[in-house]
């Protein structure tokens, strides 16, 4: 199998044999999908070890393919292009990634795993089109970004956007409220009032913005506890993502 460029990482014998390229490919992913196993994400080792093979192995087709069958079609004025192959990579991928992301809690969880498949199959195209130096570069920046900036991600305080519906008596306290609020680095940006006379009840629902730099899970109980222990009394207290 002929290829269209040599990697200088590794003798230009090699680069011909396409083993050397599907097991560089599952490497690569393996490495990425293991930083993703030890935070306990879904798609870890096995996965985007299987997304950058799985990459390779299209890679390596479509350049066979084109390599292979160039000389039948231009008989007929075709020409065949590797690309589209790797076009479909990269739209199949986006299937993937799709279905790693998921909600928990008030928090949207797994569009970094869903990056790292993109970022696999990118290195295992890579791996298989024989451009061994990409490969182990993103390799490398990926993993490095994963692991530090993960800790950066910490220093560093972050907006949240939340909507939080209170259900409480008409004669409710309302100043009590916004004061909880205010005194947890939260900004109120809509605030929407609705009294009901024959149940006696009254509906608030606030457009908040909050401030954190750990999880808004934590932030978010914490606020419902001291409204809880405010002395208002409240039949209902509940958050939405926006």
């Amino acid at each position: 199998m002929r290829c269209m460029y040599t990697g200088t990482l590794f003798p230009e014998f090699l680069v011909h044999n396409f083993i050397v390229r599907l097991l560089a490919a599952s490497i690569l992913g393996a490495i990425i999908g293991f930083e993703r196993d030890l935070h306990g994400r879904a798609a870890g080792l096995r996965t985007n070890l299987l997304v950058s093979l799985g990459a390779a192995v299209f890679m390596i087709l479509s350049e066979y393919i084109a390599l292979t069958h160039v000389n039948a079609m231009s008989v007929v004025s075709i020409r065949p292009d590797p690309t589209r192959i790797a076009a479909q990579i990269v739209t199949g991928i986006g299937f993937l990634g799709a279905g790693a992301i998921i909600k928990s809690g008030f928090t949207i969880r797994g569009l970094t795993t869903a990056a790292g498949l993109w970022l696999s199959a990118g290195i295992g195209m890579s791996a298989g089109a024989g451009n061994y130096d990409l490969a182990v570069v993103a390799t490398v920046i990926g993993l490095a970004s994963l692991v530090l900036f993960n800790r950066v991600e910490r220093i560093y305080s972050k907006d949240s956007y939340r909507t939080l519906d209170l259900v409480t008596d008409n004669e409710a306290d309302i100043s009590r409220i916004v004061g909880i609020l205010e005194s947890r680095e939260v900004r109120i940006l809509y605030f929407d009032k609705e009294k009901n006379y024959t149940n006696n009840t009254m509906h608030l629902r606030l457009n908040l913005r909050l401030r954190h730099r750990d999880s808004t899970d934590k932030l978010s109980h914490g606020i419902i506890q001291a409204l809880e222990g405010s002395g208002v009394s409240f039949s209902v207290i509940k958050w939405h993502h926006q």
